[in-house]
């Protein structure tokens, strides 16, 4: 007997109701939003929401390594200000390392530190070592070329440089300030879940000029959830 769900395997949601769920995730509605809009509850849009990002983020680290011309860095999501220090003084901030590729995608990590070892651990996994890497000058980043990533260029911010003629990370810090703009519309997201909402807005960028329904639609196709 066939499926009467190809994108949803045993569910009780017909493919057109499931379809009109997807499309309001496409649009980046919040639960409560596609809630009202499908007549689905709250709960089990969250639920179905869940389960779409799980698959997102598993396809996000499927990714082949990032090559060309890459920019590294990371950032500090979180409170901006936790018992009157901000920055990266503050408290309780999650850490996130990326690659962007110029022109291209992103690829970012949580990390556990800025640690010259944890950065350095996703950089080898992710980026091949014929890229030229550009990064500032954080300690975190010493020794690429001894790695063999012998096209390492700098841009040193504490000296308010931060651009050397096509040396520079302005691509990577824009999608920093994507990413918190986005995220910050959750209102505090749970530590649990963070990952999840990383990726999915990795794979919003990466798709950025694709129609994400159709995306959505025919990767769900290829791997139900």
């Amino acid at each position: 007997m066939a499926q009467s769900n190809r994108y949803f395997r045993f569910s009780k949601l017909s493919e057109a109701r499931f379809r009109r769920l997807v499309k309001c995730f496409a649009l980046d509605l919040t639960a409560t939003q596609s809630a009202k809009l499908t007549g689905i509850s709250a709960r089990s849009v969250n639920t179905i929401f869940l389960r779409i990002r799980s698959k997102i983020a598993a396809e996000c680290e499927r990714q082949s390594p990032l090559d060309g011309v890459l920019e590294a860095d990371e950032s500090y999501f979180g409170p901006q200000r936790v018992r009157g220090r901000c920055g990266r003084g503050a408290g309780g901030k999650t850490i996130v390392f990326g690659l962007f590729k110029r022109g291209d995608k992103v690829y970012t990590a949580i990390v556990p530190n800025a640690s010259k070892a944890a950065l350095q651990a996703v950089i080898r996994g992710r980026a091949s070592l014929a890229s030229v890497i550009n990064t500032d000058g954080w300690a975190g980043y010493n020794g690429l070329v001894d790695l063999g990533f012998d096209k390492h260029f700098r841009v040193e911010h504490r000296e308010d440089e931060f651009a050397r003629q096509t040396n520079h990370i302005n691509g990577i810090e824009s999608f920093w300030s994507l990413a918190k703009r986005r995220l910050a519309r959750f209102c505090g997201i749970p530590r649990h879940t963070f990952y999840l909402h990383l990726k999915e807005t990795e794979f919003r960028f990466n798709h950025r000029n694709q129609d994400l329904y159709h995306v959505l639609l025919n990767f769900l196709r290829k791997d139900p959830l």
